[in-house]
């Protein structure tokens, strides 16, 4: 049975020893989650959240409200947009389905709130892989966009599609 669970300072040596797993570089490259000072904040407009099955951690998700982040990392977000980024740890957890129940959870938890009427993402452009995923999940693609030195695709799933 998966479950999401907030992350914490005590998840910070697992986070960082996930950074440096190919198959999550490959996914964020550029990224420096400075996870020693953010897994001690918990600003209004953010979650991190662990995945566990069996109380075993499996994943990460981080879910925003891309208007309110304060490094306007979206640029001219939308209100009542949320976004979400998200990996598996493991190389022997992948293509188990666990990323498609983390992500239905997560999408779940966004639209929760009633307000919300779209859920974001950008994964890499080069990330075939992600892009089918998401298609799978009901994201529909809006636009190719540079973020930092990352070419990405910017996909969005609407409520009630």
């Amino acid at each position: 049975m998966m479950k999401l669970r907030p992350a914490t300072i005590n998840d910070l040596d697992l986070l960082q020893y996930w950074d440096t797993k190919q198959h999550v570089i490959d996914c964020d490259p550029d990224d420096d989650w400075n996870w020693t000072e953010e897994l001690g904040r918990n600003p209004e407009w953010r979650e991190q959240l662990v995945a566990e099955i069996n109380e075993e951690p499996i994943g990460f998700i981080q879910i925003i409200d891309p208007y309110k982040e304060e490094t306007h990392y979206w640029e001219n977000a939308e209100q009542n947009k949320r976004a979400i980024d998200i990996w598996i740890g493991e190389e022997e957890n992948l293509n188990k389905g666990y990323g498609t129940q983390m992500m239905q959870m997560a999408i779940e938890r966004c639209f929760k709130n009633p307000e919300v009427d779209g859920i974001l993402i950008d994964p890499l452009k080069s990330n075939t892989d992600a892009h089918r995923f998401y298609l799978r999940l009901g994201f529909q693609f809006l636009e190719e966009r540079k973020f930092n030195d990352a070419e990405c695709y910017i996909y969005e799933l609407k409520r009630n599609q």
